[in-house]
C-alpha cells in the first residue's frame, strides 16, 4: 500500500505540475484528494482484515471459517472502496 500511495503522490505532483489551467490544478487536487480519502478507507480495511484474521487464528472450527470469511469480506470491500475513489477521480480530471 504504502508503495501505490507513493506512487500517486508522484503521479499527482508531475501532474500538478504539466497543468497550466488553475482550474486544470483545482481538479487534480480535488482528485487526489478523493483518491488519498479512498486509500485511507481501503487500508483501515484491510487493517480490521488483518486484525479478523488474528483472532481466527485463536478459534476453530466453524467460529474459525466465520472469522476469515468476515476478513475475506473486508478485503473485498477495501479493494471496492479504493477502486471506486480511483474512478471518482478519474471523473473529476476528466471534467
Amino acid at each position: 500500500m504504502r508503495i501505490i500511495t507513493l506512487t500517486l503522490a508522484a503521479a499527482a505532483a508531475l501532474s500538478l505540475a504539466a497543468c497550466s489551467k488553475p482550474a486544470d490544478k483545482a481538479a487534480d487536487a480535488q482528485a487526489d484528494a478523493v483518491e488519498a480519502q479512498g486509500e485511507l478507507k481501503a487500508d483501515a480495511l484491510e487493517n480490521k482484515a488483518e486484525a479478523a484474521d488474528a483472532k481466527a487464528d485463536t478459534m476453530t472450527g466453524a467460529a474459525e471459517a466465520n472469522a476469515e470469511a468476515q476478513a475475506d469480506s473486508m478485503r473485498a470491500q477495501a479493494d471496492a472502496t479504493e477502486k471506486a475513489a480511483d474512478q471518482k477521480a478519474e471523473t473529476i480530471e476528466k471534467k
